[in-house]
């Protein structure tokens, strides 16, 4: 990043923390030959922008490692250890690798971002661009609810959408020159409730709350008109800074305009706000068909990304017959990796390792061929 574009966004009213600067500026020319990422001209996939190539989104979800702590709890004292995940992952056949980030940590306070955590931030925007990795940056996490801040379950509505702008006008000035951003994530799985609820986030599962509410009043509003001024409100935020990487959202599979359990997040009603659609999907033995038709259900002119699956209800070889399935319109996978090598699994005599093991075995044997850069 040159230094008439750090001070073009100083003069535009963004608190900018002094050490990003050095940082920025440190950055700039890191990431020469790597291709950015674009949207296919028939928009169906993505395109490496330099080359012209397809581009096929094939990665891990590095939400927690292998002792369920989340990332920012130890990529700081334990720097290495993301090295080492990195360069595994990158050798696995990964070309994507989905971090998400806690509001929490990058939010000190409702109108000041936390220096340190986007100094992090930097950091491992270097190590991607060094390994040739692109960064899914999903935001606003709140996943371990003892680390949401007080002040921040306090905010009404507009209040916390307006801190919710300010997170990502951050983390857009921190990544805007990086073409190692491969998209920035809205949200993984918000939830427009219908009525009234007490709660901003959803049910835990395995100790962590990985859904949120947008609002907790609908107040007779048609839900999918809250998501799309949520999601306006957010791009706008995010396009004050980079106007380049693209924006989608984490959707639950029980997303679709269909009778039944639906999360306001109609795909047909946002898509056009975003730049492809993201859906999280794992397949049930014995309805493989049903899941390929919800899948299809996401494609409304947009790539479609499944930016989660694993083995969870079925098994590595019914996964690999979903994925493979002609009329499954994914553009690209993300699956997970928690910390552990295949070798690690291999040694292991526990079943869930033995499941992880099967899914990492997959992923390598699919794993797209890497160009050069």
């Amino acid at each position: 990043m040159t230094r008439s574009r750090l001070n073009a966004i100083s003069h535009a009213g963004l608190w900018l923390p002094g050490v990003l600067w050095l940082v920025l500026a440190g950055r700039a020319g890191a990431a020469d030959g790597l291709d950015w990422i674009g949207i296919s001209d028939d928009h169906r996939g993505f395109v490496r922008q330099g080359s012209g190539r397809a581009f096929l989104p094939w990665g891990f979800n590095y939400d927690h490692d292998e002792t369920g702590r989340l990332l920012e709890d130890y990529w700081v004292a334990e720097w290495p250890k993301v090295e080492q995940d990195f360069q595994e992952m990158r050798a696995l056949g990964a070309n994507v690798v989905r971090i998400h980030l806690q509001l929490g940590r990058f939010m000190k306070r409702a109108d000041e971002a936390d220096d340190d955590a986007l100094r992090q931030l930097s950091r491992l925007l270097a190590l991607a661009e060094k390994l040739r990795l692109y960064l899914d940056l999903t935001g606003l996490g709140c996943y371990h609810k003892p680390d949401v801040p007080a002040w921040y379950d306090a905010l009404g509505e507009a209040e916390r959408w307006a801190v919710q702008a300010r997170f990502w006008e951050a983390v857009a000035t921190c990544c805007a020159s990086s073409p190692a951003v491969f998209c920035y994530d809205l949200m993984n799985e918000p939830v427009v409730p219908g009525g009234q609820g007490k709660d901003w986030l959803g049910p835990a599962f395995g100790g962590k709350y990985f859904v949120q509410f947008i609002t907790r009043d609908q107040r007779e509003r048609p839900r999918p008109e809250i998501a799309v001024a949520w999601i306006r409100q957010l791009k706008t935020a995010i396009r004050k800074h980079d106007a380049r990487h693209l924006t989608t959202v984490g959707l639950v599979p029980w997303s679709l305009d269909v009778p039944g359990l639906s999360s306001g997040f109609v795909p047909e009603k946002i898509a056009p706000d975003l730049d492809f659609i993201c859906v999280h999907i794992y397949p049930t033995s014995g309805k493989l068909a049903a899941d390929i038709a919800t899948l299809r259900g996401f494609a409304v002119g947009k790539p479609v990304l499944v930016e989660e699956t694993f083995p969870l209800s079925c098994t590595a070889a019914e996964l690999e017959q979903f994925m493979d399935d002609r009329s499954n319109p994914a553009a690209g996978w993300v699956g997970f990796y928690w910390g552990k090598t295949v070798d690690d699994y291999r040694d292991s005599k526990e079943l869930a390792d033995a499941l992880v093991l099967s899914w990492l075995e997959l992923f390598k044997k699919k794993a797209p061929r890497q160009p050069a850069n």
